[in-house]
């Protein structure tokens, strides 16, 4: 499985940004699809999570309400829309797979697959 991520950049504190990442190689439809950051100086943080099959979606507390994860089969891609910015959103964040359904947002360590990272930088 590979996945290539895009989409990072700057953004004062209030702003939006847009992360895609595509999916490629053996994808299993029983698996899902997330996205995880680090902050520089900080442990992983897992963010946003969503099964390929589809329901709920799962989310960190700190980017609840602000952040929305979504997916496209017909492309293999997920996305995160990230909305009113905080600085403390700064990190390198990265979209990562694994081939089992998740029912919580799962850790980092739990993740099978990753991307590249992205950096996304947001100024107070």
């Amino acid at each position: 499985v590979q996945l290539q991520a895009s989409g990072g950049g700057s953004v004062q504190a209030g702003g939006s940004l847009r992360l895609s990442c595509e999916v490629s190689g053996r994808t299993s439809s029983n698996g899902a699809v997330g996205w995880i950051r680090q902050a520089p100086g900080k442990e992983r943080e897992s963010v946003a999570a969503v099964n390929w099959s589809g329901g709920r979606l799962f989310y960190a507390e700190s980017v609840q309400g602000r952040f929305t994860i979504s997916k496209s089969n017909v492309r293999n891609a997920v996305y995160l829309q990230m909305n009113s910015l905080k600085p403390e959103d700064t990190a390198v964040y990265y979209c990562a797979a694994r081939t089992n359904r998740v029912v919580v947002l799962t850790p980092p360590e739990t993740w099978g697959y990753w991307g590249q990272e992205t950096q996304v930088t947001v100024s107070s």
